[in-house]
């Protein structure tokens, strides 16, 4: 691929070029061409200031084998700013460890993302200072080298509209009423917190739309029936919808009927469902989830994280209901009021064109000057 990309570039002379870790190997290569390079990441500022940057370890290589690995990982590294996070669960340290492996005997995650971040001109994140200025500046004095902010993306509504089977169930319910619960494409619950989960929503005694994935190979209909409550179904066939497979997010979250969400904080879900107001109670899995869910809920206190054991991350019917009961049940009271207030306040802002148009004026004049092409 090396050489194609060298040729195409040849041809085309940007000024820039974008990539992200999968082509660490770019910079190098753009640089013999007198091209600037974009480091574009696709994870919020706190991910890159917590996991990846030069004060977390010199090589990755030798990390895993250390014993303290875990105890490290749950803590910040040094220079971190002085923000709501202080630590992470010992579930979740674990968790950031597939960030060291190599795989295939090639470079793991972070060496890559590290190389990319080192050898680039410019990093540019989905972010904004609003949201995430102290890890921006972090970033900044770890890399010492520009970092712009294209803002975070929300989305044109659809204008395709709802499916009529989920629009007509959905119908039947009081504005604000139902949780919607989804976990991504590429994110799937053992059976246990399937039950857990879906015993812990009727909990609530709110209706709820439960969305849930199983990978390509599996038996959906054995695994499904395998995950739930026995009689689950037939319990809540009037107050319940549990699919499984794809379904239309972001109509959904913008029906009427809808007023919480559950979900793995993928912060482009997260995104979508401020603007649609939908409170948000987060149950992250894996990676970058784990802390989307502490910038929101710690940082902006725009959401809740349901409640998990911090050895292994379990838990209980009771965590769902008590994280649901945060933001749905006595609004008037704390901490539900607060959380709206604050998930209003980000809800202005997210939809608040003139501030969503500067963000993007601003980055095109910043590369604009660095390109010389004219001053700022």
């Amino acid at each position: 691929m090396q050489p194609q990309i060298s040729s195409l570039l040849s041809q085309l002379k940007p000024h820039f070029v974008l990539f992200d870790f999968a082509q660490d190997w770019l910079p190098p290569l753009a640089s013999q061409l007198g091209i600037k390079t974009v480091f574009y990441s696709i994870f919020v500022a706190l991910s890159t200031s917590y996991l990846t940057v030069p004060a977390r370890l010199p090589r990755s290589t030798a990390y895993l084998a250390r014993p303290s690995a875990i105890g490290d990982l749950k803590k910040p590294p040094p220079g971190f700013p002085e923000t709501s996070i202080k630590s992470v669960k010992t579930f979740e340290a674990r968790g950031f460890l597939y960030m060291f492996k190599s795989f295939y005997s090639g470079a793991s995650v972070y060496d890559r993302v590290l190389r990319g971040l080192n050898g680039c001109d410019v990093i540019l994140a989905k972010t904004c200072r609003e949201m995430e200025g102290p890890y921006v500046d972090y970033v900044t004095q770890q890399f010492k080298k520009p970092v712009l902010l294209v803002g975070p993306v929300v989305p044109e509504p659809s204008s395709e509209p709802l499916e009529g089977r989920w629009a007509s169930w959905l119908g039947q319910f009081e504005p604000k009423s139902v949780i919607y619960c989804s976990f991504g494409s590429k994110t799937f619950l053992s059976d246990e917190q399937v039950k857990e989960l879906l015993l812990g929503l009727d909990l609530t005694g709110l209706p709820f739309f439960v969305v849930l994935n199983f990978p390509a190979d599996a038996d959906i209909s054995a695994d499904l029936k395998r995950a739930l409550p026995e009689g689950f179904l037939e319990k809540v066939k009037h107050k319940a919808v549990i699919h499984a497979g794809w379904a239309q997010q972001e109509q959904i979250l913008a029906h009427q009927s809808v007023g919480c969400y559950v979900f793995h904080a993928g912060f482009s879900s997260v995104v979508e469902a401020i603007v649609n107001d939908c409170q948000l109670v987060m149950l992250p899995v894996r990676g970058d989830q784990l802390l989307n869910a502490k910038l929101v809920s710690g940082d902006l206190k725009a959401g809740v994280e349901v409640n998990r054991r911090d050895v292994d991350g379990h838990f209980g019917k009771d965590d769902i209901k008590d994280a649901v009961g945060r933001v749905m049940a006595d609004i008037d009271k704390e901490p539900a009021k607060s959380i709206r207030g604050n998930h209003k306040k980000w809800k202005e802002f997210l939809q608040n064109s003139e501030i969503q148009t500067k963000f993007v004026s601003d980055l095109v004049k910043e590369m604009e000057a660095m390109a010389g092409l004219r001053t700022v």
